[in-house]
């Protein structure tokens, strides 16, 4: 097992690389000098050329990247125009925020979507199987931003049960306040995923249960829920477990526009802020950060991989 996560953890040093190469072009090579664009129109010859030179912009663009690269492998993000603070410092804060409503949503994902797509799966062509999918069908389709605003207006206003925007109270602070500011949030983000998780499962679990070792488990007399849950499930899970990954960059993509409508202090909506400010800084770092945390999760997919099917650690 070490074996094979050192050598999944080699493979994505150049996926890594690539990803930094990437952020840095689309930053670098997007129109306009990005000097003006932070200072504005009405900047001096003088402030525009310090601060290209502060930045590095009049330096040919490979030395440029492995400038930047050596800051970033440092933990040295550069420093917000805006706010006159250290990129690092203000993605470690708005981090932790964003990646507990990540965790939620993909949590609340996970454990409902396999739920429902098992037990449609077990009980196919009936009323429960054809309105689950229809639901994940709706669940699916509808765009987070929508569903938040229509969940703020069902639970904020017209029936004011649960908190609208927010981590905490004012005032107030601690886990229970925090969990009752994450309901709207993670369930708005984690629809989708429930959706296109309960899907997969169906679909892997009704070409599990087919198979003649499962035949053979009910032919022995094992009981039903066990044959389902020992058996089937554990060889159903590996297509799961690829969507799974890949929710991850959905939800992450998705916490943008949820944080901007439950005012959630994450990553989403200080990139927000920073693209309207033209914080290039800000947006490069926030960019990067992303990627990597979709690379890394890359990697934990993979190691469950061989968890969950030994043979594929060979």
């Amino acid at each position: 097992m070490a074996a094979y996560i050192l050598r999944r953890l080699v493979a994505l040093i150049p996926v890594w690389l690539g990803a930094t190469i990437l952020v840095f072009l689309i930053m670098h090579l997007a129109p306009g000098d990005p000097a003006l664009i932070m200072l504005g129109p009405k900047a001096t010859a003088e402030s525009l050329a310090r601060l290209r030179h502060e930045l590095g912009l009049d330096q040919p663009l490979p030395v440029q990247y492995l400038r930047w690269l050596g800051k970033v492998l440092h933990g040295d993000l550069g420093r917000s125009i805006q706010l006159k603070r250290d990129v690092a410092e203000l993605l470690r804060t708005r981090m932790a925020a964003t990646g507990i409503l990540t965790l939620a949503a993909g949590l609340l994902a996970t454990v409902v979507g396999i739920a429902v797509g098992v037990m449609a799966a077990v009980r196919q062509r009936s009323l429960w199987d054809r309105g689950a999918m229809v639901l994940a069908l709706v669940g699916y389709a509808i765009p987070v931003f929508f569903l938040g605003l229509v969940l703020q207006i069902a639970f904020g206003y017209r029936w004011p049960i649960l908190p609208v925007s927010g981590m905490n109270s004012p005032g107030q602070s601690g886990w229970g306040d925090l969990l009752w500011h994450l309901v709207l949030p993670a369930f708005t983000l984690a629809t989708g995923a429930i959706a296109l998780i309960a899907r997969m499962t169906r679909s892997s679990m009704l070409e599990v249960i087919r198979q003649d070792y499962i035949r053979t488990a009910r032919a022995k007399g094992l009981k039903e829920r066990l044959v389902i849950y020992r058996h089937a499930l554990r060889n159903a899970l590996i297509p799961v477990i690829t969507v799974v990954g890949l929710q991850v960059g959905y939800l992450l993509g998705g916490a943008v526009l949820v944080e901007m409508v439950f005012s959630w202090p994450g990553i989403g909506l200080l990139m927000v802020n920073a693209i309207l400010a033209r914080d290039l800084p800000v947006v490069q770092g926030a960019v990067l950060v992303v990627a990597t945390a979709y690379v890394l999760t890359n990697l934990v997919v993979d190691i469950l991989y061989s968890l969950t099917d030994p043979r594929i650690r060979y």
